[in-house]
């Protein structure tokens, strides 16, 4: 297996394109990995990047998921292959890609296989930290081609190119269209994205359906989705991942009879669109009322001022779970017009107990919040 350290340099994402393209033609599995993470040395320890890897793989992405237990993703040509072309089909054929998340994680990664199928070269956006002038230079190249613009960000980045309203914002108006995933997209942000002239596609998805396969609450073509007894969402079709590296056990109990059992909760509404509704962990309960944790965080951040918002469930004596909440706002914080908000909205149950303010919310990965990190910085 070949690993490829990526270090924010253009030769390093050069370098990964090159070992992607061989493996999607039958070579040598890749496992791309970042230099700069502290968890890197124990993620590439436990992928064994000295034994072979599973036949059929082309890719491994490796991620330590929301238990900090590490696991490799195994993704086949065909899986990432099946994304990639559909994701055109979806958005409006092949185009011309610009790379501006992270490559060792799947969104990034798929970017690179979308522009070798469509037989383009695609642009990179390297270096530290996401800034709206190097976002506009980067995109520059691309959108001076012919033919369909395309670019994948999280969230975070969106808010960052409309807030600065300046060359990075003119670039994003003029892609065809942003698919934006890794995080939930909110409907103020959609709003904002709509009035500023950005042409977003919010995605669903996850390492093991080799990326997005739910587009804006639709499937994919061939990506069929279901509901468990308890609301879970299971997904099938071939963007599926084949297992996890070296883990036999936990494939079994994840993947079953041709379907990926997710850790989402999720909606199917009568036409056919999927509503992920948070994590099944993700909820909370208090004085035995099970209180989702999105659902608040959803009406917070529907408020005016509110730029972000977590919520948490922490130990409590009376409650047994008390729902706290970690909001970020522009300006004047209103502590008790949020939790009137929500009161009126989702009831006295869902009302946070303890609402705290900050700058930002901690971030794992492209634009997830770290929710591990937000519950102990309460807890304190």
């Amino acid at each position: 297996m070949r690993v490829v350290w990526l270090d924010g340099s253009a030769d390093a994402v050069a370098a990964l394109d090159a070992a992607v393209a061989s493996a999607l033609d039958g070579g040598e599995a890749v496992l791309p990995l970042n230099a700069a993470d502290p968890s890197a040395p124990a993620l590439l320890a436990g992928m064994a990047p000295d034994t072979p890897a599973e036949p059929g793989t082309a890719v491994v992405i490796a991620t330590s998921g929301s238990t900090g237990a590490p696991k490799g993703v195994l993704l086949s040509p065909s899986a990432l292959t099946a994304s990639a072309r559909a994701t055109h089909d979806r958005l409006g054929g092949p185009g011309h890609w610009l790379l501006a998340t992270p490559a060792h994680y799947i969104g990034g990664l798929q970017v690179l296989v979308r522009a070798r199928l469509a037989g383009t070269r695609p642009a990179y956006l390297v270096g530290d930290g996401f800034r709206p002038d190097d976002f506009a230079a980067a995109a520059a190249p691309v959108l001076a081609a012919s033919g369909p613009t395309y670019t994948a960000l999280v969230p975070t980045q969106l808010v960052r190119l409309l807030d600065d309203g300046g060359a990075g914002l003119e670039a994003a108006r003029a892609f065809d269209a942003i698919v934006l995933g890794a995080a939930a997209t909110s409907p103020k942000l959609r709003t904002r994205a709509a009035e500023a002239g950005v042409r977003i596609m919010p995605a669903y998805g996850m390492s093991e359906t080799a990326s997005g396969c739910v587009y804006d609450g639709v499937p994919l073509d061939g990506v069929h989705v279901q509901l468990d007894a308890d609301d879970r969402i299971r997904i099938s079709g071939e963007v599926l991942a084949h297992g996890y590296r070296l883990a036999p056990e936990l494939t079994a109990e994840s993947f079953a009879d041709g379907w990926f059992r997710t850790s989402d909760r999720g909606r199917i509404h009568a036409d056919g669109r999927v509503e992920v509704l948070g994590r099944a962990d993700d909820v909370i309960n208090t004085g035995g009322v099970k209180v989702s944790a999105a659902a608040v965080e959803r009406v917070l951040g529907g408020q005016p001022g509110v730029r972000d918002a977590c919520v948490v469930g922490l130990p409590d004596p009376e409650w047994g779970e008390a729902v706290v909440a970690l909001v970020v706002t522009e300006g004047v914080a209103d502590s008790s017009g949020l939790r009137a908000a929500v009161r009126a909205e989702l009831g006295p149950a869902a009302t946070p107990k303890r609402l705290e303010f900050a700058a930002e919310l901690p971030l794992r990965g492209p634009g997830k919040i770290d929710r591990g990190a937000v519950r102990a910085l309460l807890a304190t």
